[in-house]
């Protein structure tokens, strides 16, 4: 009897088991959606397959399999597991792991030490794993969804290999679903139209699909089949995959960028959306918006920092939800504008050759004089006011003498730069006539 009651509650215990735990796979060849790691040439596959392992950092987004593999990886190398969190862990928690590391490698076993959220250490705990590192106590095993590059120091860089884990696509996804009604015994009572709209709202998250597949079971009488607008009141919606703090934020931003500036404003509206919608602060994107307005529009169309400013302005008084019509305005006028980088790019050029030249004197004549001893000097020697002369232009230089005259602006002929061009040509031909070059 009592065996019995035994059975019966690890029976009741594993069916209160969250859905994506009870599928977890339990072998490699059971993950989904990273077939250019796992697949016979994928990247792991062939490590596993020399027989050896180095140290990994695994960066990827959350529900794409990064616990489940790092796990999968410790039981097909015959390694102890371990798992801390960056979360809740210090430097005393890693020494302990550490220390169980070095008596598992007394009985002639290694380690495999995963840990969860790695960016979360500070610059001295990820150095604390250096020594153990080098001299093989452990395997190091760690996961972020954040950019390597920034987050980790290059020291853990250089003696870990960066592995990327992708989004679940459609396919993974509706794999999972499958796998979820094998387990339960039972089909998700939604239409096509509601699957397909769930495996959009999972976002490439292979946990949230299995824990929204749980809230449609939970939630849908007998006979019931939810359908995609039931679906949406049923099933309460997941926050945007967006962290404005932190890589989300940098990914999202350089996507409207460059949507502004390839002129697709369908695609900027999107981008601009998506931001607002993860919680961005929307002076912020008024702020990218006026330096959009100057880095890639410029003067072919003058009104585009008027515009953007406008915007930034409008959202001041009006504040959400009313003041974001007017960043969407923006945004789709810096879109539609003409391009042109010519004062940008000047503006670059103009600083390295201030660098290269930074010792010049401005030529004397153009240089004030205030005292009579200046005067004495030659400076102001010269100098012609340009109102005086005809067409109001002098035609004199302004650089200085050693380094001659260097053109740094180049406008392209579009937009109002066709109409700057002309007059820059008018002051070039008019400079030739009156320095007698011509």
């Amino acid at each position: 009897m009592a065996d019995l009651f035994a059975q019966s509650g690890e029976e009741t215990a594993a069916a209160n088991r969250p859905l994506a735990d009870r599928l977890r796979p339990d072998e490699l060849a059971a993950v989904v959606g990273q077939g250019h790691l796992l697949d016979e040439d994928g990247v792991l596959a062939r490590m596993l397959a020399s027989g050896t392992l180095g140290s990994l950092i695994f960066w990827g987004p959350p529900g794409t399999g990064k616990t489940t593999v790092a796990r999968l990886l410790a039981d097909h190398t015959e390694l102890q597991f371990e798992q801390v969190s960056a979360i809740f862990s210090g430097v005393a928690d890693l020494k302990k792991v550490f220390e169980r590391a070095r008596m598992t490698r007394l009985t002639g076993r290694g380690t495999l030490l995963f840990v969860d959220e790695i960016h979360r250490f500070n610059r001295a705990q990820l150095d604390s794993f250096l020594p153990v590192m080098e001299d093989g106590t452990i395997t190091l095993v760690g996961a972020t969804t954040e950019n390597p590059s920034f987050e980790l120091n290059a020291a853990l860089l250089s003696r870990a290999h960066v592995l990327v884990f992708e989004r679940l696509d459609e396919a993974a996804l509706d794999a999972l679903l499958c796998r979820a009604e094998e387990e339960t015994g039972a089909a998700l009572p939604l239409d096509g139209d509601a699957r397909r709209a769930l495996i959009q709202l999972a976002d490439g998250d292979g946990r949230a699909a299995l824990t929204l597949s749980e809230d449609v079971w939970r939630t849908a009488k007998p006979g019931e089949t939810y359908d995609a607008a039931q679906l949406g009141k049923m099933v309460q919606r997941r926050a945007p995959l967006y962290d404005r703090k932190q890589d989300g934020h940098y990914n999202l931003i350089s996507a409207l960028h460059k949507s502004i500036r390839g002129s697709d404003a369908d695609a900027a509206l999107y981008w601009m959306g998506r931001m607002l919608d993860g919680g961005e602060d929307p002076m912020y994107l008024a702020r990218r918006f006026v330096r959009m307005a100057v880095e890639d529009i410029g003067l072919a169309d003058p009104q585009a920092l008027v515009q953007a400013n406008g915007a930034k302005e409008a959202y001041q008084l009006l504040g959400s939800p009313e003041g974001e019509l007017a960043l969407a305005q923006a945004c789709v006028y810096l879109a539609c504008a003409p391009k042109s980088n010519g004062v940008y790019t000047a503006y670059k050029a103009s600083r390295v050759a201030a660098q290269q030249h930074g010792s010049l004197m401005p030529p004397a004549h153009i240089l004030n004089a205030p005292t009579k001893m200046m005067k004495q000097m030659g400076y102001g020697d010269g100098y012609q006011y340009d109102h005086d002369a005809p067409d109001a232009f002098s035609g004199q230089d302004y650089f200085p003498q050693e380094m001659g005259r260097h053109q740094f602006y180049a406008p392209p002929e579009r937009g109002f730069e066709r109409e700057i061009n002309k007059r820059l040509s008018y002051w070039q031909r008019l400079r030739k006539e009156r320095q007698g070059t011509g």
